[in-house]
C-alpha cells in the first residue's frame, strides 16, 4: 500500500527539500519513505518521524538536518515553528546556525521561493547569521548554505589558475641552447663552404600540460563535486587543455559541457547528462573503463590527472589498485584529492583507500576554497616525478600528503 493524495506529495516534497540539502536521494528512497509512511500512518508524530528517517537518512551526520527539516516542513498549516532546545555543550550553537541555515535555504530552492522569504516564515532569521570572506574560505563545502556555495562557486571562477609548463620532446632553434641541431649545422656548413663548421644549437621546449580530471559524484561526494566541477569550468576556460570526467557506476566523459563559456549552463548540461549522479560507487571498473577506452588518446607527454574521490568502492576495491597504477604509468603526474583528508584523524581504514594510496604521487584535501587555492599553487610550481621501478611505484610508497 503506498501513500496518496496530498500526503504523498508532501513525502515527495520533502524529499526534494532534503536532496537539495545534499542528501543522497533518489527514486527508490523516495517510494520506500512513501511505503514507510503507508504503514505507521500519521495518527503518532513520532511513529511518522522514524519511518521517514528510516527511509531517507543513509548517515549520521545527515541526522541534524533531517531533524530540522521535519521540525520546519510538518508543522501544523500557520502555526509557528516548535522551539529549538537551547544545546547543552557551548560549541554547538554555531553548528546549529549552520543546520538552520541549510535547511532554510534548501526547503526555500524546493519551493522556489527567496530564501529570506522561508526564512521570514520559518523564524529562524535570528539564526542565520552571514559568514564573512575570510570564514567562507575554509568553511566545509559540505555545511555552506546555498548562498554560500554560489559564494564560493563566484570565487573559485576568480581564482588565479596557473599551470607549470612541462618539458616537451620538440626542440627549438636556441643560439644559446644546449645541444647541437645536426641538420642545421651541415646545411650552414654548404651554404658558407667555409672549412669551418658553424655550429647550430637547439633547445626543448616548454608547454602546458595537459590535464585530465575524473571527478567521483556518487552519493558521499555529491557535494563536492559540484563545485569541484565549477573549479575544472574555470581551468578549462583559462588553459582549455582540461579533459573531464565524472564517475559513480560509470564513466561519462563531461569536457563538451564544460568548455561552454557561462558556467551556469555548463554545470546544468553536466546535471543532465550525467545519469549516476548521488548514486553508487564502482572506482575500479570506470578506471578500467578509462585506462581501456581514454587513456591513449588523452595521457599524452606531461600529463597532469586530478582523481577527485573519497576512496568509498561498492566493489570492496576489486581489482583498484591495478587500474590505479595503470593509471599512474600512464601520466607524468597523479594528485589524489580526498575530502576526508578534512578530518584530523583521517586514517586508510576502507578498502578502497589502501588500494590507492600507494600508486598516487599527490595526497591533499579537497573541501573548502583554502585547499582549492593551495591546489591552484601546486599545479604552478614545477614537478619532478619520482623514478618508478617495475612495480609502478617511485622510490617511497607513501605518496606526499598536504
Amino acid at each position: 500500500m503506498i501513500a496518496g493524495g496530498q500526503l504523498a506529495a508532501n513525502v515527495v516534497h520533502f524529499a526534494r527539500a532534503l536532496r537539495a540539502a545534499g542528501f543522497p536521494i533518489g527514486p527508490g528512497r523516495v517510494k520506500d519513505a512513501l511505503g514507510a509512511v503507508a504503514e505507521v500512518g500519521v495518527a503518532r508524530r513520532d511513529d511518522f518521524y522514524w519511518a521517514l528517517h528510516a527511509a531517507l537518512v543513509s548517515r549520521a551526520e545527515e541526522h541534524a538536518i533531517f531533524d530540522e527539516a521535519f521540525r520546519l516542513f510538518w508543522r501544523a498549516p500557520g502555526a509557528p515553528p516548535s522551539p529549538v532546545p537551547e544545546p547543552a555543550l557551548p560549541g554547538r550553537e554555531r553548528e546549529r546556525r549552520e543546520v538552520s541555515r541549510r535547511v532554510a535555504e534548501a526547503l526555500a530552492e524546493s519551493r522556489g521561493e527567496r530564501p529570506a522569504t522561508l526564512r521570514r516564515r520559518a523564524g529562524v532569521d535570528a539564526l542565520l547569521a552571514w559568514s564573512d570572506r575570510e570564514a567562507l574560505r575554509t568553511k566545509d563545502f559540505e555545511k555552506m548554505s546555498a548562498d554560500e556555495v554560489r559564494e564560493a562557486e563566484a570565487a573559485i571562477s576568480a581564482l588565479e589558475l596557473p599551470v607549470a609548463d612541462v618539458p616537451a620532446r620538440r626542440l627549438r632553434p636556441e643560439p644559446r641552447g644546449d645541444r647541437i641541431d645536426p641538420r642545421a649545422t651541415l646545411r650552414a656548413a654548404v651554404r658558407e663552404g667555409s672549412a669551418a663548421i658553424p655550429l647550430r644549437w637547439r633547445r626543448a621546449t616548454r608547454r602546458p600540460p595537459v590535464i585530465v580530471a575524473i571527478v567521483d559524484v556518487s552519493g558521499s561526494m555529491s557535494r563536492y563535486a559540484r563545485v569541484l566541477l565549477r573549479f575544472l569550468h574555470a581551468l578549462t576556460r583559462d588553459r582549455g587543455r582540461v579533459h573531464s570526467f565524472t564517475f559513480g557506476t560509470r564513466l561519462m566523459n563531461v569536457t563538451r559541457w564544460l568548455r561552454h563559456r557561462d558556467p551556469d549552463l555548463a554545470l546544468s548540461g553536466v546535471g543532465r547528462g550525467v545519469r549516476d549522479w548521488d548514486g553508487g560507487t564502482r572506482i575500479g571498473a570506470c578506471l578500467r573503463e578509462f585506462n581501456f577506452s581514454w587513456s591513449r588518446r588523452l595521457l599524452a607527454q606531461g600529463t597532469i590527472v586530478l582523481l577527485v574521490t573519497d576512496g568509498l568502492d561498492r566493489d570492496a576495491a576489486h581489482g583498484l589498485a591495478d587500474e590505479v597504477e595503470r593509471l599512474r604509468r600512464s601520466c607524468r603526474r597523479l594528485v589524489w584529492l580526498n575530502p576526508l583528508l578534512r578530518f584530523a584523524g583521517f586514517e586508510p581504514r576502507a578498502a578502497g583507500i589502501r588500494a590507492i594510496l600507494p600508486h598516487v604521487d599527490e595526497l591533499r584535501p579537497v573541501h573548502d576554497l583554502e585547499s582549492l587555492a593551495q591546489l591552484a599553487e601546486a599545479l604552478g610550481r614545477p614537478f619532478t616525478p619520482p623514478s618508478r621501478g617495475a612495480s609502478g611505484t617511485g622510490s617511497g610508497s607513501t605518496p606526499r600528503a598536504h
